[in-house]
């Protein structure tokens, strides 16, 4: 009960990693038409989850997971590495990293006040010390998800969906749908969400990456967009 209870508050938008200030690239998809309506942002979010950076965020959680079920503090730095380092835009690289460091804060003073400040979670009593590109969220919340002896499959599904409903949020707030579609939207993506944990866990080390080509471009726009709700 008590892994699973950590998980739902990790996972929950009242963790305070500030997620509901990024779009992911939406907010301009949005403004030049590609994403409309219901069915368009259900294809752009599924894309993003299953192909986009929610893949290559799995196998960071993955990686990092299992190195800190090692106590192998090294792999879990190079896991936030290689987290930091893998982003398509600028924009990007900052939703990742801001986030990792306002999940790593929130945790260390919450949930594992015994963390030194200068260390990210560790299963075991091995610590890490930040690296200089800093904190990479899905690192971040794998090894916390390790530490707190939550199954690896279930804190994917946890993540993946919280990425997924962030983003179906973020086109709520655009005025892209309603409420209701928005559940609608969230109910069409388990299949996808429970395909995509799975197939992460199962998946070689050769094959990281991610291709979601118009996502990264629609970031790319985004930087130099006039009007903005988000910063992503």
């Amino acid at each position: 009960m008590s892994a699973l209870y950590r998980l739902l508050a990790w996972s929950s938008p009242a963790f305070p990693t500030g997620a509901f200030s990024y779009s992911h690239g939406i907010e301009a998809a949005a403004e030049d038409g590609t994403v409309r309506d219901r069915a368009s942002l259900e294809t752009w979010i599924a894309a993003i989850v299953v192909r986009g950076s929610g893949r290559i965020d799995a196998d960071l959680l993955c990686e990092a997971y299992r190195a800190a079920a090692d106590a192998d503090a090294e792999a879990v730095a190079e896991a936030h590495r290689r987290g930091c380092a893998y982003r398509a835009t600028a924009e990007l690289a900052l939703e990742s990293a801001q986030q990792g460091a306002a999940f790593l804060t929130a945790y260390r003073a919450a949930w594992d006040p015994d963390l030194p400040a200068s260390s990210a979670p560790v299963a075991g009593s091995r610590r890490i010390p930040e690296t200089d590109e800093g904190a990479c969220y899905a690192a971040a919340f794998g090894a916390a998800a390790a530490r707190a002896g939550v199954a690896l499959a279930d804190a994917l599904v946890a993540y993946l969906q919280a990425l997924a409903a962030n983003l179906m949020s973020a086109g709520l707030r655009l005025g892209l749908i309603g409420q209701s579609d928005g559940q609608r939207i969230l109910a069409a993506l388990e299949p996808a969400i429970g395909a995509a944990a799975a197939a992460a866990i199962a998946r070689e080390p050769a094959a990281f990456g991610g291709a979601s080509f118009a996502a990264e471009l629609a970031s790319m726009a985004h930087e130099t967009q006039y009007s903005r709700l988000f910063r992503s």
